[in-house]
């Protein structure tokens, strides 16, 4: 039996409709990926809309993203259990469900319950997708399947805010949610017609269920995902609410791997994973690069409006040129990866090419009945590391713009033989200008100060793009580690 046959064998009757089975997983993927922040924009509005303080509206956001985040490393196990499409039909039912539910929430209480439960159902969508792709197309294709898969991960987060916001000031932001219902109902049908479980993933027998494994996977992520999201409001570990959740976080994932490594029969996570260096040593790399990715996405609209003055919806465009090139050149690299190896578009991917190349030497050497299982682990690692570098990247900039300004205005006082003539240049200057003279040092001290914050925070910026870049260039050695796909290693003669 040839490849050919093998191949049409794994993905059943589908092999022939690859194509549609990539439009039917990536349409509540993208939906998904879009929710994760299309509520940032609205935030505002849904607070004045629901009678909550800003502290308070923060767990619209908080909510998805921790039941999202200990949704994920648990699909694989899931889909095992209780059979792939059924447990992705039930995804985007909860899903969609959730986000009508969202939509009409009369109360803060409500709709962070209802946050939740979208959150569940969306976080197998990703891994899912995914997997399914992954398995529908040949090894040779397989930088085709993740340029669709990126396509969608990359456009979400840069469409999120700007629909967001279009959508929360031409209608409500009610219908930030409602948009997702007639897309969820399309793509339950689409399921229920074009995707099939392989043969591998039907299982007969009863499975014991991990339940301890769930139980500390639960506790561990989402407290985690709790201190990231809420620990620089909190003054990190100045915060006993902080410090806690973080032993009880460390706590719960440090129990959680010895009882997936040597107790639980069927682990609802299979950490046996890492032992392939390749698929350990790109979940590293892609945990590194989201955290750069995620601390530029979030420094760069900051950077616009604090300093440039740029409006919110001027600061979510900037980020607009970027995303339009990721989404030229992902199908070209996807392209290029069936002729050159990977391992050199990785390498230049570091500056542009990064996103397929990694995915693809990552997941290629798994086995097809444990793809489910790694495309969990590595799109946790992914999230996670968007979280870690959403955080650092906030609260670096935060303390070294302190610093800066504590160095820069240590030197604004009258003791200072420059500080005193500096000022009275600058009393004549403004007097020039019309402003009385018992205001004019008033004024000259202010527009002085508030220059010195301005050099202070841009140094911050500064410091901050400065780490994330260092960061990622080590990154570079890693890359070395990484097996070549097997298919590429020992490719057919000519003529086969």
């Amino acid at each position: 039996m040839n490849g050919g046959n093998r191949f049409g064998n794994a993905v059943g009757a589908m092999g022939e409709s690859k194509w549609i089975v990539a439009v039917t997983v990536m349409l509540p993927t993208l939906i998904e990926i879009i929710d994760t922040s299309v509520a940032n924009v609205s935030l505002d509005h849904i607070r004045g809309s629901l009678s909550a303080g800003i502290d308070e509206a923060g767990w619209v956001l908080t909510s998805y993203l921790v039941s999202n985040a200990i949704v994920i490393p648990m699909t694989g196990w899931l889909a095992r259990t209780f059979g792939r499409k059924r447990y992705l039909l039930f995804s985007i039912f909860l899903f969609t469900a959730a986000s009508f539910l969202c939509g009409s929430s009369t109360s803060l209480g409500m709709l962070v319950f209802f946050r939740i439960l979208q959150g569940i159902g969306g976080g197998a969508l990703q891994p899912l997708s995914q997997a399914i792709l992954l398995e529908s197309f040949p090894p040779k294709e397989h930088g085709i399947a993740m340029a669709i898969f990126g396509i969608g991960a990359m456009f979400g987060p840069i469409a999120g805010p700007i629909m967001g916001g279009y959508i929360t000031d031409t209608m409500s932001w009610r219908w930030i949610f409602y948009v997702n219902i007639p897309i969820g109902l399309l793509a339950v049908f689409m399921v229920t017609l074009f995707i099939h479980d392989p043969h591998y993933l039907k299982r007969t027998e009863k499975v014991k269920v991990d339940t301890w494994g769930i139980a500390l996977l639960t506790v561990g992520i989402g407290a985690l995902q709790i201190v990231l999201d809420k620990g620089q409001r909190e003054d990190w570990f100045q915060s006993d609410f902080i410090l806690v959740l973080t032993a009880v976080s460390v706590l719960a994932l440090a129990l959680f791997v010895i009882v997936e490594l040597y107790y639980a029969e069927h682990p609802i996570v299979d950490l046996r994973a890492f032992r392939n260096v390749s698929f350990s040593t790109g979940n590293m790399v892609m945990f590194i690069a989201f955290f750069n990715l995620f601390g530029s996405i979030v420094l760069l609209p900051l950077y616009a409006q604090i300093l440039l003055g740029y409006t919110a919806t001027l600061a979510g465009l900037v980020l607009s040129p970027g995303g339009v090139a990721t989404l030229i050149v992902m199908p070209i690299v996807g392209k290029l990866i069936a002729k050159r190896n990977p391992k050199y578009l990785l390498t230049f991917g570091i500056a542009a090419f990064l996103f397929i190349p990694l995915t693809t030497l990552t997941l290629s050497s798994i086995p097809r009945p444990q793809m489910g299982n790694a495309t969990s682990i590595y799109n946790l690692l992914r999230n996670l590391g968007g979280s870690f570098g959403v955080a650092f990247a906030t609260t670096m900039f935060v303390r070294r713009a302190q610093v800066h300004q504590n160095h820069l205005t240590e030197r604004l006082t009258w003791l200072d033989r420059t500080f005193q003539p500096a000022v009275e240049w600058g009393k004549g200057l403004v007097m020039g200008r019309g402003i009385p003279e018992f205001a004019a040092e008033t004024t000259v001290l202010r527009r002085i100060y508030g220059q010195a914050i301005r050099q202070a925070t841009a140094l911050g910026f500064n410091d901050a793009f400065f780490f994330l870049a260092v960061m990622m260039a080590c990154v570079l050695p890693l890359v070395l580690l990484i097996r070549r796909p097997a298919h590429q290693e020992n490719p057919p003669p000519a003529g086969h």
